[in-house]
């Protein structure tokens, strides 16, 4: 008999109301294992609210979910224990040393001599913070009191990583260092994120969820979601006529392709023609496009995919800017 595949976080159902407002409506959605998911959604969309739960720091209303195979509210302790969460403010205390913060936290953790030394040393290391072990967090800049804040939600080396806006208010050198940082923990953990840097999403993340008004209305890899939004394939052709064609003959003559629904000029650059070319659904007419040009004697210097961007796809399905909003 085959065993069911468990996903590392399986959301079913969900739902979380407050009195008469319900912050999240039914969600359904699953991370695998060792997979960087980017969670976004607009101010309210029920961000926030979904990552409490799954951090046992709320039950929910209707619905389950579960970590790691185990459900957050019939078994919160089993769950806290294999999760490692990094809230947008960072849970350091000021008056302690970097050091005796992750060696607290490591105790907290249930670790204990020699186990907590090497984690503390190894984190430390992996979260560059090592240089500022002695230093006290109240005097450390943002930036490496974030990455004091990762080093504690992996002190304990957990199966799952939560970050809420893992880069707010970090300057962009501080931005690269942390994604790399993140990046790096990928395979080895399992990593759900919550943003509203698109730009973020795009580097580090192999899929994303977007969620608005509480509900679900994406979940996809980022070069999926922004391919199939736009419905139909479409390329951006570059080329050049040697004069003997003017913009007209070329659009007439691509547009007289079977496959082509719609050429678009763009502009003329250095004697160079860019048209963008839109296929009929269900059809490429790559191929053809390539082929008329070439036949025409014509110089055909650049043909590319074009899709929308994910900002575009957010603004699409939610019809606004995402933002580090709480809820």
């Amino acid at each position: 008999m085959a065993v069911p595949y468990i996903h590392m976080i399986q959301v079913e159902g969900l739902t979380k109301r407050y009195a008469r407002h319900i912050a999240v409506d039914n969600i359904s959605f699953s991370v695998d294992k060792g997979e960087i998911v980017g969670f976004l959604g607009p101010n309210g969309a029920g961000k926030t609210t979904t990552m409490r739960v799954l951090t046992c720091f709320m039950p929910p209303s209707d619905g389950t979910a579960t970590v790691a195979g185990y459900d957050v509210f019939k078994k919160p302790m089993e769950v806290k224990k294999r999760i490692g969460y990094l809230p947008e403010a960072p849970p350091v205390y000021p008056e302690m040393s970097v050091g005796a913060y992750l060696a607290f936290v490591g105790r907290l953790k249930g670790m204990t001599g020699p186990d907590l030394k090497r984690r503390v040393d190894e984190v430390s290391e992996r979260c560059a913070v090592a240089d500022v072990r002695n230093r006290l967090i109240s005097k450390l800049s943002k930036g490496y009191r974030q990455r004091v804040g990762l080093a504690q939600a992996i002190i304990h080396n957990p199966e799952v990583l939560i970050l809420d806006e893992p880069t707010s208010g970090l300057d962009p050198k501080q931005i690269n260092e942390t994604r790399e940082l993140i990046k790096n923990l990928a395979g080895e953990h399992t990593i759900i994120l919550s943003t509203h840097i698109l730009p973020e999403v795009e580097a580090i993340c192999q899929k994303i969820v977007i969620i608005n008004k509480g509900h679900i209305v994406a979940t996809d890899s980022v070069e999926n979601l922004t391919h199939r939004m736009r419905g139909s394939d479409a390329i951006s052709l570059e080329l050049e006529t040697d004069g003997i064609a003017g913009q007209s003959d070329v659009q007439q003559r691509l547009e007289s392709l079977s496959g082509v629904s719609k050429v678009l000029f763009k502009h003329a650059t250095d004697h160079k023609l860019t048209f963008e070319v839109e296929s009929l659904p269900g059809h490429s007419a790559r191929a053809d496009v390539a082929r008329s040009v070439v036949n025409a004697g014509w110089n055909l210097f650049e043909m590319k995919s074009l899709s929308y961007s994910l900002e575009e796809v957010f603004l699409q399905l939610t019809g606004g800017m995402p933002d580090g909003g709480q809820q």
